[in-house]
C-alpha cells in the first residue's frame, strides 16, 4: 500500500493512523500486528504513532471508537431526537441501521472480538462499556417512552433489550462463518421487528 494515501495534515495525523491500525487488524488479526505496521501504513514513524497512541491496546480503542462508536452515537441521537412515532422509528432508522452493520466495517470489529477478545478482556470491557451498554441503554429508553406515548404496552417494559439487537448480531456471526451459506439478513431483521412489533403494540 502507498504511503502517499494518507495526507500529511497534523491535525488528521491521529484518524489516518486509527484508520491504518483498522486495515492492519483486519487484515492480520489484534495480536499479530505490530505498532510498526501500524505506522507503515499510516507513513508515520512508529514513534510518531506512540506519540498519538501509547500502546498497541489503544490503537484498537481508537479503531472501536471511529468504526463503532460514531454509529451508535448517530443512532442514539435519533432515538433521543426523533418525532417519529415508535413504530415508524423501528421501521425506519432503527431498521435501516441493523440493516447496514452486518455489511459494514463493524462486523470487522465484531469478528476480531469474537477471534481474540478471550486474550484481551480489557478490550472487551471497553467494548461493552462504551458500545454494548450504551447502546442497550438507549434501547431501554426508546421502550420507556414509547410506554409513556401509549404506544406500547406495559409488560413491554420487562422485555429483554438484547431482543432487539439479536438478529443484526445473528447476521454478523452467520456471514462471518457460513461464508458459502447465504442469508437474507435484510428479511431476518425485518420479521424480528415485525415480531417485536406485535409483541409490543397496545
Amino acid at each position: 500500500m502507498s504511503q502517499q494515501k494518507y495526507q500529511r495534515r497534523k491535525e488528521d495525523r491521529p484518524a489516518e493512523i486509527a484508520a491504518a491500525a483498522f486495515e492492519a487488524f483486519a487484515e492480520k488479526g489484534y495480536a499479530a500486528t505490530r505498532v510498526d505496521d501500524v505506522a507503515k501504513r499510516a507513513g508515520v514513524s512508529k514513534g510518531l504513532t506512540y506519540l498519538y497512541y501509547k500502546t498497541k491496546e489503544d490503537l484498537f480503542k481508537a479503531v472501536i471508537r471511529d468504526v463503532v462508536v460514531r454509529r451508535v452515537d448517530s443512532l442514539i441521537g435519533g432515538i433521543e431526537s426523533t418525532a417519529l412515532t415508535s413504530e415508524e422509528f423501528l421501521r425506519g432508522p432503527f431498521l435501516d441501521f441493523m440493516k447496514k452493520v452486518p455489511r459494514s466495517p463493524v462486523a470487522v470489529v465484531v469478528r476480531l472480538l469474537v477471534a481474540e477478545g478471550w486474550r484481551h478482556p480489557d478490550l472487551v470491557a471497553y467494548y461493552y462499556d462504551n458500545v454494548v451498554a450504551r447502546g442497550l441503554g438507549a434501547i431501554r429508553g426508546f421502550v420507556e417512552r414509547g410506554v409513556e406515548r401509549g404506544e406500547f404496552r406495559r409488560e413491554a417494559l420487562d422485555l429483554q433489550p438484547q431482543l432487539f439487537i439479536a438478529p443484526m448480531l445473528t447476521s454478523i456471526l452467520w456471514r462471518l462463518i457460513f461464508t458459502e451459506k447465504p442469508l437474507d439478513t435484510d428479511q431476518l431483521i425485518e420479521s424480528q421487528v415485525d415480531l417485536l412489533l406485535e409483541h409490543l403494540a397496545t
